[in-house]
């Protein structure tokens, strides 16, 4: 999952997160190197002392020389029973060791410098202890630093993400502002010939495309249903004139309610399809109240003849009356769609429409349908499992974009007491 953050909250998340490890980084290694540079001096220098120490007494036996920092210590090969059993045993060299304080017996730490020779041990203590006020005084110190510099890359952060992003944070105002009014503007002149130029170009040219793209398809929707209409109000006028001829059989007469039926639908389908052209965010209702049980009963019998000679029933039970705020066309495209597939995906059996509680559902003994499939079926060229004719798979996905349209919601899942689906429309 892609993070929501804004691109200035991260870059300045990112340049502190940067300052502040570098500069751990570095006082790490300067409190490393600090440590292992300051026991090296001391281990050398102590060393030498000691050395020296061994050199004046072999010179003069009668006289230690005193220190002001260390303590010195001179023993033979005969007397060192008398030094610290833990220092007896200490080869020549610096050692690292602890021993209780003489005067407070609390634990410190030394480093002891031992040197044998020529029958001589000499040893030279230094208390380490006394190192670690300074050792936490240059730790505080360099946290200290470590917070301050993270502040300051914080701050740097701030500002230089403000200066950086400025043109970035620009172009998004105006796209922002675009989106709210509806109307683009250019916007390749409110920006330098750098990336964020580049850019605003790149939208001013897509922009201007897909208007232009826009515009063509209105144009061409709107010319197809005018030149459309006018052929289908005159063979819906030539079927009305027709009928009122006397010496018509039953027969002919039927045949032109059909014809009747077929041209009202083709406008109704006309009238669906410039409704989805436009692109309205909700679907426009001019005061109409369509009754769904009226247009379900006519959906009906304009589908009757799909059935030819199959051993098929088609009922309508309306449980309760359902009224919806749109307009008649819309809801028999949308049933018509829904229930013509139920016909023709029965090859025997029933369908059953029912209509009640807000909604409308269509009810068949078909083959059924996978419920993974019942998504996927609403998808532009997409048939069920043996659909036939030549059919584009595109019914369902015209009904998904009209319920969007208003607000309803249209779905289809297999029956559970046996084979069949239930396709079905809750209306908001």
């Amino acid at each position: 999952m892609q993070s929501r953050r804004k691109l200035r909250f991260r870059l300045v998340v990112s340049f502190a997160l940067f300052g502040f490890g570098l500069s751990a980084l570095f006082a790490f290694a300067a409190l490393n190197i600090r440590a292992r540079v300051e026991d090296q001096l001391i281990n050398a220098s102590l060393q030498d002392e000691v050395d020296s120490l061994n050199a004046q007494v072999l010179a003069n036996r009668n006289q230690i020389p005193s220190f002001n920092i260390v303590k010195a210590w001179t023993w033979s090969d005969h007397t060192i029973y008398k030094a610290p059993l833990a220092w007896q045993n200490l080869d020549t060299g610096v050692h690292d060791i602890t021993q209780p304080d003489p005067v407070t017996g609390k634990l410190k730490q030394y480093k002891i410098a031992v040197r044998r020779k020529d029958g001589l041990i000499n040893f030279l203590t230094y208390d380490i202890s006394r190192d670690e006020l300074g050792k936490r005084q240059l730790l505080f110190s360099v946290l200290a630093a470590v917070v301050l510099f993270g502040l300051l890359s914080l701050a740097i952060g701030l500002w230089l993400s403000r200066k950086v992003l400025k043109p970035v944070t620009q172009l998004a105002t105006r796209l922002r502002g675009f989106r709210k009014t509806g109307k683009a503007e250019p916007l390749a002149p409110y920006f330098a010939d750098d990336e964020i130029g580049e850019l605003a170009l790149a939208l001013d040219d897509y922009s201007s495309r897909l208007t232009t793209m826009v515009e063509r398809d209105r144009e061409f929707n709107s010319d197809v249903s005018h030149e459309l209409r006018t052929p289908l109000a005159v063979i819906a006028s030539t079927t009305e004139l027709l009928q009122g001829s006397p010496d018509l059989t039953d027969k002919l007469r039927e045949r032109l309610k059909r014809i009747e039926r077929a041209s009202r639908q083709a406008s109704e389908l006309i009238e669906a399809l410039l409704l989805l052209s436009r692109a309205e965010r909700r679907g426009p209702t001019r005061g109409e109240t369509t009754e769904v049980g009226k247009v379900a009963a006519d959906v009906i019998e304009s589908q009757r003849p799909q059935m030819r000679d199959k051993p098929l029933t088609i009922d309508l039970a309306v449980n309760a009356p359902v009224s919806v705020n749109a307009p008649a066309s819309v809801l028999s495209v949308a049933l018509t769609n829904l229930i013509g597939n139920a016909i023709k995906y029965t090859l025997q059996g029933s369908v059953r429409v029912e209509v009640g509680q807000g909604r409308i559902e269509v009810i068949d003994t078909g083959p059924g349908i996978k419920p993974e499939d019942a998504e996927r079926l609403f998808q532009r060229g997409v048939r069920g499992e043996g659909a036939g004719g030549s059919g584009a798979g595109l019914g369902l996905a015209i009904v998904r974009r009209l319920c969007e349209l208003y607000g309803w919601e249209v779905s289809m899942r297999p029956r559970t007491d046996t084979n069949g689906a239930i396709a079905s429309i809750v209306f908001a």
